[in-house]
């Protein structure tokens, strides 16, 4: 297959992805009466099953039983799988708590806090571009934090986890299908204590109706289904466009939260957003430069 033919299905695969991901609180608006715990557990229990099959059906069972092995493999993803699960809770709790905005918020700077991390922990070298883009998202941040916004945290908690998630999946040898899998099953136990736990109070929601159980059982579909995508994307497509490509989800959310949910953009919110985004601007514009630039003026990052 030719590299446009290829390059043309990594589009699609990264934009499916991204919308995917975009429309996440849609689900889990669905799930308001659910418990936020509970439907991180399920989506923990649920995925097992899905990334099981997976790995049985394109026969990936060695590669899993490699990185079972691999003691470094092991300590990296269970810090990964702590990280996601804070995520995947605090984000939960917020659509339902009416914070999308702030969900939106943290994913915009989630490729700035890359940029940062990048710098401290890994002795990457800032460029001019980048360190305008950083401190124009700082001072956004600095102006919300001003505005009193209580649902800054949020943002924060977002950025940081996930940005340190990746940091640890990008070191950690381990690919995402078998990586994903291996951070689910670390999580199921406790997951499973829980949900026995709830079932034993009479607070679980799973069984009590066709529709929710449905819906909780989908858990797995929406979490592997985007990120496999993802992978598929990333395989066939430069860097520099899947970092363009990632700011779809954002704007979806910051969309549905102001026009679909209602919730309230104040002039906080406003200035907070316009910096960001002028800071993402600055950074996706260097961002094509340097890709635009011949192949052996640009230093290929590991």
């Amino acid at each position: 297959m030719s590299s446009a033919a290829e390059a043309k299905k990594g589009v699609a695969f990264g934009l499916s992805a991204y919308l995917l991901w975009g429309f996440l609180p849609v689900y889990f608006k669905l799930l308001g009466d659910v418990l936020p715990t509970e439907v991180v557990a399920q989506r923990i229990l649920w995925s097992v099953v899905l990334l099981a099959g997976l790995i049985a059906v394109s026969r990936r069972g060695p590669q899993l039983l490699a990185a079972l092995r691999n003691p470094r493999a092991l300590k990296l993803l269970a810090a990964s799988a702590v990280l996601i699960g804070i995520n995947w809770l605090v984000y939960i709790w917020a659509i339902g708590a009416r914070h999308v905005l702030e969900t939106s918020l943290g994913y915009f700077l989630n490729p700035l806090v890359n940029v940062v991390m990048g710098v401290v922990l890994l002795k990457e070298r800032l460029t001019r571009a980048q360190g305008v883009a950083v401190a124009l998202a700082a001072t956004g941040v600095a102006v919300l934090a001003a505005g009193a916004a209580s649902g800054l945290w949020i943002s924060l908690v977002l950025a940081l986890s996930f940005a340190t998630y990746g940091l640890i999946r990008k070191v950690a040898p381990v690919d995402s299908l078998e990586g994903l899998t291996i951070e689910t099953v670390l999580l199921a136990p406790l997951s499973a204590a829980y949900l026995v736990w709830l079932s034993s109070t009479g607070e679980l929601s799973f069984g009590t109706g066709r529709d929710v159980s449905l819906l909780l059982a989908l858990g797995g579909l929406v979490t592997a289904t985007p990120l496999l995508l993802f992978a598929a994307g990333a395989r066939r497509l430069p860097y520099s466009t899947m970092g363009l490509l990632q700011y779809i989800a954002p704007t979806i959310q910051f969309l549905l939260a102001v026009l679909a949910f209602g919730e309230p953009l104040t002039t906080a919110h406003l200035i907070c957003f316009s910096f960001i985004w002028a800071g993402l601007a600055v950074y996706a514009l260097d961002g094509l430069r340097r890709a635009a630039r011949p192949v052996s003026a640009v230093p290929r990052r590991a």
